[in-house]
């Protein structure tokens, strides 16, 4: 579940701050939405609004949208690594490591 919120998360702003080890998991889901984008079947973007969830601004439906009409477009000469993810040190409280997942 948590790693669906942050899928649309990244989708909905462009990039999330979270630990390392979210990031590297969350950015396989990414990747693989922004490939479903890139297929635009109907098919593919009922598997998409299976795995997205609403955030504050906006619905699936409306992520749904975005991936397929304005996000995947604009990778559709690039054949992977829509996303990456950089390192941004320790937290304060934990010393937990994180980073900043975002698009390419």
């Amino acid at each position: 579940m948590v790693i669906r919120q942050q899928v649309s998360d990244v989708l909905a702003y462009g990039s999330i701050t979270t630990t390392i080890t979210k990031a590297k998991e969350t950015k396989k889901h990414v990747d693989r939405m922004i490939t479903l984008g890139k297929k635009g079947t109907l098919a593919a973007r009922r598997d998409a609004l299976a795995i997205l969830l609403n955030t504050q601004n906006a619905t699936r439906e409306d992520l749904a949208k975005k991936l397929f009409d304005k996000i995947a477009p604009g990778y559709k000469d690039r054949k992977g690594g829509y996303t990456r993810v950089l390192k941004l040190g320790t937290r304060a409280s934990d010393r937990t490591e994180e980073a900043i997942l975002q698009l390419v």
